[in-house]
């Protein structure tokens, strides 16, 4: 069985899989689609506690409990199956709310606050610790443009992407000292063009979705480059727009691609193991997808923005 849920009401309905199967298949035509049914639709637009307004970034903490920023403002905390538990705003309000969500390995919450020019760093009952940045927009270092995204070393010390003018990685020291940099605004391997998402894996390895040049680049933590790969295209192993990546259970690399409405899941040496999702608003459907997590089972939910909802499916 699949579940169709909405939150507000808590309300769910039962539908058999190949009711679901058989729908995304009518909507989307007849040709066959690399992907399978989400196991789980959930969400209700709008302001109100549990609700969701084109929801932006997402991440699961160790216990499942999953992490999510939209247009208001604030973040807001639900359990594995969408059914609401808290939320907080952050310090100030914009209309476009924070693009980047991580847990670290101290279970913190960061939180790239983009067109606040800082990243906050949160305890996971929501009380703010820190922040990096002044919060004046800036290209010196230290400063940011737009920051995007911001993951932790084993060391502790941080790692943020951002665009605008700089579009570059800085790092930070464990106490939000600057330490160093690298990238710049272009379109050769080393350079960026919107590094909208980051992740880093088990033995630091820096991923980086490099949405404008439509690639994944992969760094040391110095910042010398590993691995590229990505070009702008429809078909297997290409991308449209990667506006975030995760790293699953699996060991697999999972990348939201907002152009092409789909989730990929790559090799970490960037082969291409399978699709899921199309455009549209029928379960498996996806519209302007922001934002991706894997939880600890392997499940993938994607943050169907512009749907204002999120689906759940394994791939």
């Amino acid at each position: 069985m699949v579940f169709l849920a909405t939150l507000g009401c808590v309300k769910r309905t039962r539908y058999p899989a190949g009711v679901i199967a058989a729908l995304c298949l009518f909507l989307a035509g007849c040709e066959p689609l690399a992907r399978s049914e989400p196991d789980l639709v959930w969400g209700l637009h709008g302001v109100i506690p549990g609700h969701l307004h084109k929801p932006r970034t997402a991440a699961f903490d160790a216990q499942d409990h999953l992490f999510l920023a939209d247009l208001t403002d604030r973040i807001q905390v639900f359990d594995r199956d969408g059914g609401f538990l808290k939320c907080w705003r952050t310090p100030d309000f914009n209309v476009d709310g924070p693009s980047g969500l991580t847990i670290d390995r101290q279970g913190r919450l960061l939180v790239a606050d983009t067109h606040f020019y800082r990243v906050l760093v949160y305890s996971r009952e929501g009380d703010l610790l820190f922040q990096i940045g002044d919060g004046v927009q800036g290209t010196t270092p230290g400063r940011f443009g737009y920051p995007t995204d911001v993951v932790t070393d084993r060391e502790g010390n941080f790692y943020v992407a951002e665009y605008g003018e700089n579009d570059r990685i800085q790092v930070f020291s464990p106490d939000g000292k600057w330490r160093r940099q690298w990238g710049g605004h272009g379109y050769e391997l080393g350079e960026f063009l919107r590094p909208r998402a980051i992740a880093i894996d088990d033995l630091d390895r820096l991923y980086v979705a490099d949405s404008c040049n439509h690639r994944i680049q992969v760094f040391d933590l110095q910042g010398k480059l590993l691995l590229s790969w990505g070009s702008r295209g429809t078909e297997s192993g290409r991308m449209s727009y990667p506006y975030d990546l995760a790293i699953g259970p699996d060991h697999c690399l999972y990348v939201c691609e907002y152009g092409n409405n789909r989730v990929q899941k790559f090799s970490l040496t960037g082969d291409s193991l399978g699709l899921w999702g199309t455009a549209g608003r029928g379960p498996g459907q996806l519209d302007n997808p922001y934002a991706l997590a894997v939880d600890s089972k392997g499940s993938v939910s994607v943050v169907d923005s512009n749907n204002h909802r999120v689906q759940r499916f394994r791939l």
